[in-house]
């Protein structure tokens, strides 16, 4: 996975500015997700790379660095 294809289901899942899609961008503040946004995110993510977040680590995840830093470590 690359920080590409993340962006990509992102900007998708969310309908978030893809310039505004960086791994320092907070889910909430720079991208407007609210829980029901990131459980559809991470359904998405799951469909797409196949590894789904637990929520409980869904929870600590604020920032678009925070999944890919996940996702590259557990996929």
């Amino acid at each position: 996975m690359t920080f590409e294809e993340l962006k990509n289901v992102i900007v998708e899942t969310l309908n978030a500015d893809a310039d505004a899609v960086t791994m320092e961008a907070s889910l909430a503040d720079d991208l407007n997700a609210d829980s029901l946004d990131a459980v559809e995110l991470n359904m998405a993510l799951e469909e797409k790379f196949g590894t789904a977040i637990p929520d409980e680590e869904l929870g600590n995840m604020k920032t678009v660095g925070d999944i890919f830093n996940y996702l590259t470590k557990n996929a």
